[in-house]
């Protein structure tokens, strides 16, 4: 039970990683705070999560709406005494943002920086003096193994966010506030498998990963319990890649 006594807030809680993470949270001890922009999904997650007896509240929240954001730290705050981790989940991505940037529209190019970016922004800058009145915290961050080839307006947005990881890391040092972020490779999320064909998914794992099967979503949840965790207390500014080895460089 490394989390007891200890209040998390999980944006994209709704589904997918957000929900899992949340889930993993709360059955070590922490209450939740799972925020989506989806009200009504966040809700019925977080119903579900109480009635197997967890401590978790759905909110409402648009991470791009930085009012939106303040309001539901404040809330946190107010629901469970205090903040001591963040997870910063929400996010825009699949193929449709890995197109060129002369492709893919602008309106979608603002809209997946404003989201994937300054949402980081947004909901880290709100968590800090809460996080340092508890006398610190943890940041986790979600990236993407697109980042390090960065050749998609997806995989600049979650560079983006590598930086971010340092430069809060930085920034929140002396609050005894961690960021730390993890690089997922190609998971086997609903999204992702609906997104992905077949032959790209047979492709990445027998010929680009040294580990030969899909991630699943319990191998990103690992690492993200150990990043929020004491036991990587002296660990920040730093980004794991969570993907089966693809790809390893010196």
């Amino acid at each position: 039970m490394r989390f007891v006594g200890k209040v998390a807030l999980v944006t994209g809680g709704a589904r997918g990683f957000g929900r899992a993470f949340g889930e993993a949270l709360a059955r070590e001890g922490a209450a939740v705070v799972l925020a989506d922009l989806d009200a009504a999904a966040v809700a019925d997650t977080a119903e579900e999560l109480r009635t197997a007896g967890r401590r978790v509240v759905g909110l409402p929240c648009d991470v791009t709406d930085e009012a939106a954001v303040e309001r539901t730290v404040a809330a946190a705050v107010a629901e469970f005494g205090g903040l001591d981790i963040l997870i910063n989940n929400a996010g825009l991505h699949l193929t449709r943002y890995n197109q060129p940037f002369s492709t893919l529209p602008r309106d979608d190019v603002r809209a997946l920086f404003d989201v994937n970016v300054m949402g980081t922004v947004n909901c880290s800058v709100a968590a800090h003096e809460p996080m340092r009145l508890r006398g610190g915290g943890a940041i986790l961050n979600i990236s993407s193994m697109a980042s390090y080839a960065a050749t998609s307006p997806y995989g600049v947005s979650k560079l983006a966010v590598r930086g971010l990881t340092i430069a809060f890391a930085t920034e929140f040092a002396a609050a005894g506030v961690r960021c730390n972020a993890i690089s997922p490779g190609l998971i086997a999320t609903e999204s992702a498998m609906a997104d992905l064909s077949d032959s790209l998914v047979e492709d990445i794992v027998q010929k680009r990963q040294l580990v030969k099967r899909l991630g699943a979503v319990d191998d990103i949840v690992g690492m993200a319990m150990y990043l929020c965790s004491s036991d990587a207390a002296f660990i920040t500014g730093e980004t794991f890649k969570v993907s089966g080895g693809m790809p390893l460089w010196i």
